[in-house]
């Protein structure tokens, strides 16, 4: 179903062409970090408490190791945001007098051998006198809790607060939505890795990572260690998942490029799974209590909020502490009409690992909250859910919400419309109270929301960051025998941006996707870019790509239209070939490619020898939307959850590969589930990390996830260039509110309510407990 400008006569966008990324990897072929060779190994010595001051680190003769003390003129990690009250705190590469979280790095260790390493590390002694941790949100606030960073008072890195006016006069009914969302983890497949390798002749380092931005670690590193950027190499291979973990830079790597420097050699670190649970960056780890004015016929006329985020000990860079409150705070509004909104956001010091974005960020917290607060009021009216909705849901566009956001054209009332089209609420009430009687417990959910993606400078210069990020480039040269290369700085690993850019890029010079290659990921051979994070890249890549072509195209019909003797306007490129409009005269792009290069006597000296475009693209962004709908089974005597159905309906703008889009949807629901319903990073009191293994943090399986049912509306976005928008976090942000509204629709005959994720079998049984007084 597409809203729009209709079908394009350009071959190649809208294609579900195959993946050129795949055929390595489903082969053995691809290269990662871990598979390059180094002359040393690392192994990171943790900090087995979550408070303390360090007294001693010492090692047997023979362990090389190195702490902080060796560091010593190289600069901590310091993130500035000169808004809502946020503090600045330092962090060292190796903690120095201090530790502040289980896992934080102190030391490390070189040998010739992982496993080497591995057992050196084992042999440092550390002394550290324990100080009380602060481990939980609570304890944080309290008035008599310690600090985590002495110049911090109440541990509130970050305060911030929004108010559009008074109370409303006409409400009808005040409604509340408290929830909890338990702490995660990325969990991707390939855990962080670093080689660093030094050449002596340049004094010149190449770092090769697990990275989403190359070229920001490459600044960011250089900064921290002192050296020219032009002194330092960072080149992202195949990389295993990233998910906002990986846009992360974390402390271990700009200590391997400082041990590759200092010993003149190559060393490597691989990170293991205990390790990235551990100290690899968490998320959403939050509490949401909104209160909604509803007027008589259910219109929301006004919500107050108050989110306080638990955001770990240090600030990550370059998000910084605020990127999960501050979202939060921003987007809260979602998809639906009013304007009267007060909230207060906070971002919470603990001693536990530091907070990172992870796909989705701060969203699929607070639709869950807006959500839920849609349910409660639901059943305050005495409406299906979808009917409220129905009532509240953003019409008329451009519409701009009361926190200041440009919603473009979007489809926010009919995409729910087609979800429960897909469900047939009627019959599955039916259905509903049959299975009641039999003992048999469902449960139908609903989730409506946006995704704000390819935003550029305009929405980061709003942050008040210490640097303004949002653009990307693209330089496209085609070779003399008509071969295009693409460089890009956005850095891809997994959302086949190297197919889709092929694909834009071909209709636009009139060739076919097989004649391209895009490079990305390496700081020597791309232009300066941001990197793949935030549903970006296919919209302000794909963009500064379509600009670059389009030079290119046009620089192809001055040419050729000297050759046919016609006027550039005359000139069509397809299919590889120039033609005169309306005439049989025609002439190969390779052969205009090679007249560019080898014959520039025969054109114009107004023409430059050569084909090479550059273009930049720097949009203020789109929005996507879906609906999302999830049936479930609830199991009453062990609170076991099963999904018996997950409905996408999902507008993304223009769909450049459907085959992919499919895919990104796959993969992120596969993640919303889990974050409903299994993955949850536990600490114990003293600040101690409980689920360190795959056995105790529990990633969802092919039994898990059920079929995906999706449905497609295609709004060509004047907020675009390519008219297509992002959505690579769209799948993970709807699941938990519809699983956890689910959840609830089935428990509603017990009277018992979960408003916490995940919502484990624990959860929900002890909610049925409590509701039956147990």
């Amino acid at each position: 179903m597409s809203k729009g400008n209709g079908a394009d006569s350009k071959a190649w966008i809208g294609q579900p062409i195959k993946r050129v990324e795949d055929l390595p990897l489903v082969t053995g072929k691809g290269v990662f970090t871990a598979d390059l060779k180094a002359d040393l190994f690392a192994r990171f010595v943790r900090s087995p408490l979550a408070s303390g001051k360090i007294v001693k680190i010492s090692a047997p003769d023979g362990v090389k190791l190195i702490t902080a003390k060796d560091l010593a003129g190289v600069n901590p990690i310091r993130i500035v945001l000169q808004n809502y009250n946020y503090i600045p705190v330092e962090q060292p590469l190796l903690a120095t007098d201090y530790v502040r979280f289980v896992g934080e790095p102190i030391a490390v260790v070189l040998a010739d051998s992982m496993e080497a390493a591995e057992d050196a590390a084992d042999q440092v002694e550390i002394d550290i006198t324990e100080i009380t941790p602060v481990v939980t949100v609570a304890e944080a606030l309290s008035e008599d809790s310690p600090l985590v960073h002495p110049h911090v008072a109440g541990n509130t890195v970050v305060d911030g607060q929004f108010s559009s006016g008074p109370a409303p006069e006409n409400v009808y009914k005040k409604v509340r939505s408290d929830v909890r969302t338990y702490r995660e983890a990325a969990l991707p497949l390939e855990p962080r890795q670093a080689h660093a390798a030094y050449d002596r002749l340049s004094d010149r380092v190449t770092l090769t990572c697990t990275t989403q931005s190359p070229h920001l670690f490459r600044t960011i590193i250089s900064d921290l260690l002192g050296r020219p950027e032009a002194k330092l190499r960072v080149i992202a291979p195949d990389v295993g998942g990233g998910f906002g973990q990986k846009a992360t830079l974390p402390p271990e790597f700009p200590v391997i490029a400082w041990l590759a420097v200092h010993f003149g050699t190559s060393v490597a670190w691989n990170e293991d799974r205990r390790e990235n649970l551990l100290a690899g960056f968490h998320a959403r780890d939050a509490e949401l209590s909104l209160e909604g004015s509803f007027d008589a016929q259910g219109k929301l006329l006004a919500v107050d909020a108050d989110i306080r985020v638990n955001v770990g000990a240090y600030s990550s860079f370059p998000t910084s502490f605020a990127v999960e409150p501050l979202m939060a705070l921003n987007e809260m509004p979602g998809v639906y009409d009013f304007q009267n909104y007060r909230c207060r956001s906070r971002g919470i010091a603990t001693n536990t690992c530091p907070m990172a974005p992870y796909r989705g960020v701060a969203r699929p917290m607070v639709v869950l909250a807006m959500e839920r607060l849609f349910d409660n009021a639901a059943i305050a009216f005495g409406l299906e859910p979808t009917e409220l909705r129905r009532r509240n849901l953003i019409r008329q566009f451009p519409y701009k919400s009361v926190t200041g956001l440009t919603f473009d054209e979007a489809t926010y009332a009919e995409t729910m419309e087609m979800a429960v089209t897909a469900i047939n609420i009627p019959e599955f009430r039916d259905r509903q109270l049959k299975a009641r009687a039999n003992g048999e417990y469902l449960g139908v959910g609903f989730a409506t929301f946006s995704e704000r993606t390819g935003f550029g400078t305009p929405a980061f210069a709003a942050r008040k960051m210490q640097f303004t990020m949002g653009w990307e480039q693209a330089q496209i040269s085609m070779d003399p025998s008509g071969f295009v290369e693409a460089r890009v700085g956005a850095s891809p690993h997994g959302q086949g941006l190297r197919t889709t850019l092929s694909q834009i890029i071909a209709d636009e010079i009139g060739i076919s996707p097989d004649k391209i290659t895009v490079v990305h990921g390496d700081t020597d051979r791309t232009p300066y870019g941001w990197g793949t994070f935030a549903s970006r890249s296919l919209v302000i890549t794909g963009g500064a790509s379509k600009l670059a072509a389009q030079k290119l195209n046009g620089k192809l019909r001055t040419i050729a239209s000297h050759l046919l003797e016609t006027s550039a306007e005359d000139i069509v490129i397809e299919a590889g070939v120039a033609k005169v409009k309306g005439t049989d005269r025609l002439i190969s792009v390779a052969d205009l490619a090679r007249t560019a290069y080898h014959q520039a006597p025969r054109l114009p000296k107004t023409i430059e020898p050569g084909l090479n475009e550059t273009a930049t693209y720097d949009p203020g962004g789109t929005f996507s939307n879906a609906c999302h709908a999830a049936i479930v089974r609830v199991d009453i005597e062990t609170g076991q959850v099963a999904i018996e159905r997950f409905v996408v309906m999902e507008d993304a703008g223009r769909l450049i590969n459907p085959m992919i889009v499919d895919g990104q949807i796959h993969g992120g629901v596969a993640q919303g589930i889990a974050n409903a319903l299994l993955e949850e990073v536990v600490y114990d009191d003293t600040g101690n990390v409980l689920t360190t293994t795959l056995a105790d943090f529990l990633p969802p399986t092919s039994l898990d996830i059920p079929a995906i049912e999706i449905g497609h509306v295609e709004t060509w976005t004047s907020a675009s260039i390519t008219k297509a928008k992002g959505l690579g976090e769209g799948g993970a942000i709807g699941p938990p509110a519809a699983i956890l509204n689910a959840i609830n629709d089935a428990l509603a005959p017990f009277g018992a309510s979960i408003n916490a994720i995940p919502a484990s079998p624990r959860r929900v049984y002890a909610a049925l407990r409590e509701a039956r007084g147990l």
